[in-house]
């Protein structure tokens, strides 16, 4: 159970290894994690450490991203090896689990897809992945505050505007699109469409 973990212990730990602007996006994604888990009957300790960890591997190096993933077997696709900074999720879950002794598969799928999203995620990895997006300190999309105030009311309403969200700016940027976020935003918009229905 994720209240058996110290989680002001561990976020002291990960401050050394975080600039201060990472560090505060990390708080903010801690507490909005727990507080989007309340507000949905979620474990709110569960999503709280998830969030305080979900940037646990961001600040490495990319060339050192690649490396510590071929050394420790963690799976890169093509696309992760051209865009290293996307490899922070997948490691980031090896770390949450090595280095902070977090074995809940719940807290580490929620790390792991934090970044691309995925199909049919859980409550508890809809709720990292989107807390990430709307933290307070986070500016960049159009739609942030319509987003913000579905994501207390629905789930998967708010995974379908983010990842519309997501996609709309990496085309706009003529970026590579991950296959994981592709994949979710056809799931999740297969769930948009079935609820108009």
């Amino acid at each position: 159970m994720a209240d058996t973990y110290d989680i002001e212990k561990y976020s002291r730990k990960l401050k050394k290894y975080m600039d201060e602007s990472r560090y505060f996006h990390t708080q903010g994604v801690r507490f909005l994690s727990a507080a989007l888990a309340m507000a949905h009957g979620v474990d709110f300790q569960k999503a709280e450490l998830a969030g305080l960890l979900h940037d646990s591997a961001k600040c490495i190096p990319d060339a050192k991203k690649i490396r510590l993933c071929e050394k420790n077997g963690i799976a890169m696709t093509e696309i992760e090896r051209e865009n290293p900074f996307l490899l922070h999720a997948k490691l980031g879950a090896f770390i949450a689990e090595e280095k902070y002794d977090v074995h809940d598969p719940e807290i580490l799928d929620a790390i792991r897809s934090h970044t691309t999203g995925r199909p049919a995620m859980s409550p508890l990895e809809q709720i990292v992945f989107i807390a990430d997006y709307i933290e307070p300190r986070r500016n960049k999309s159009p739609n942030l505050a319509s987003i913000r105030r579905m994501a207390f009311r629905d789930l998967d309403e708010t995974c379908y505007l983010v990842l519309k969200d997501m996609l709309l700016y990496l085309q706009s940027k003529s970026s590579k699109i991950d296959t994981s976020t592709s994949d979710a935003f056809a799931f999740y918009e297969e769930v948009h469409e079935d609820r108009r229905d």
